[in-house]
């Protein structure tokens, strides 16, 4: 019977022995560690805008793709042109898996052309994933009476944006650098929302924006032909803009057209989320599996489509070598394009 007992207790005692004691429970732990807790979604824009709406909507269906579907709530921190809230992640978020963000996609391009008030390195961000790139479009009332770059480098018009990071400033001012036009452009505007009212109230004339975000929010504009489309940012044209140049199309050199190709980078990205630097592996693990099955989700994928919003997923490591290129892109490039978007 003393055999019988110790060939039934071997099994155990080996877990005994190679087991770290807390090991079931650590891995429990992580099962479990968002049961009861409130994950918060930080906006780098305000209320309102394409950014802001998907992110909503994340936060609807995500929580159950998390074990102990936590609360999630979204939290807007629009300021510097996104850099607010990028900074705050970096450095203040906490970095347990609680707090993640949707950052406007021209940020790791601002980090290296410009840098004013930057306390973080896009590169060291837990990349969570995307919500699927689309075009940038570059845009104007019908009634200012231009229809073309041509028609730009020679007549003033009054462009709105947010601050100096954000893809709404950048691409005008790239124009204006690079192609001659003369946007004048009208900063200090909180959010994506505060432009396109700014547009209607005729305080300026055209802005920067996804076709979508135009699509949700505006969808008259484009049916009553109240703007016209001047070009669009992007690696190739939008299936839906197929007449409407690219940023690259209008380079008269090539130095002009890398350039422009390396300010174009920022809507490749979409929308991405990320988690701050020093978020555990697993932790992370959770965050990237929880948000790709978001992304395929029928009712997330059904609520997307009544409100014209595109998604096409993006993992977090194709977001993160997306961002490595930027951060890391040819020296004399770089510097080509800081000296266009220099602030005159």
């Amino acid at each position: 019977m003393r055999n019988v007992h110790g060939a039934a207790l071997a099994p155990l005692l080996l877990v005994a022995v190679f087991c770290k004691p807390g090991a079931f429970a650590q891995e429990a732990g992580h099962e479990l560690f968002y049961k009861g807790k409130t994950v918060a979604i930080i906006t780098s824009t305000g209320p309102g805008g394409g950014y802001d709406l998907v992110a909503r909507l994340i936060a609807r269906y995500m929580p159950k793709q998390l074990n102990g579907a936590p609360t999630m709530i979204v939290q807007n921190m629009p300021g510097g042109g996104n850099v607010v809230a990028t900074n705050y992640m970096y450095e203040i978020a906490p970095k347990d898996g609680t707090a993640i963000a949707v950052v406007n996609n021209a940020v790791p391009l601002n980090q290296v052309l410009d840098g004013r008030n930057i306390r973080f390195d896009a590169s060291k961000f837990n990349w969570i994933g995307s919500t699927g790139g689309r075009n940038e479009a570059v845009f104007i009332l019908t009634s200012a009476g231009i229809s073309s770059v041509d028609e730009l480098r020679k007549k003033e018009a009054i462009l709105g944006g947010t601050g100096p990071g954000s893809s709404i400033v950048i691409f005008p001012t790239a124009m204006n650098s690079v192609l001659g036009t003369k946007f004048r452009i009208v900063t200090g505007y909180k959010s994506s929302t505060e432009v396109f009212l700014a547009m209607e109230r005729g305080e300026v004339v055209a802005r920067s924006g996804t076709l979508p975000s135009l699509q949700s929010g505006y969808p008259h504009w484009l049916a009553e032909k109240k703007i016209q489309f001047l070009a669009q940012v992007g690696l190739k044209r939008d299936a839906e803009l197929p007449d409407v140049p690219l940023l690259t199309e209008l380079a008269q050199t090539e130095e002009q057209r890398r350039v422009l190709a390396l300010i174009s980078s920022p809507p490749a990205l979409g929308q991405p989320y990320l988690a701050p630097p020093g978020v555990s592996p697993e932790r992370i693990a959770m965050l990237r599996a929880a948000f790709a099955r978001t992304m395929k989700d029928a009712g997330f994928v059904a609520d997307a489509a009544k409100g014209s919003i595109d998604i096409a997923p993006m993992t977090g490591d194709e977001v993160a070598r997306i961002v490595t290129d930027v951060v890391n892109a040819d020296p004399g490039t770089i510097k080509r394009a800081r000296e266009a978007l220099a602030t005159k």
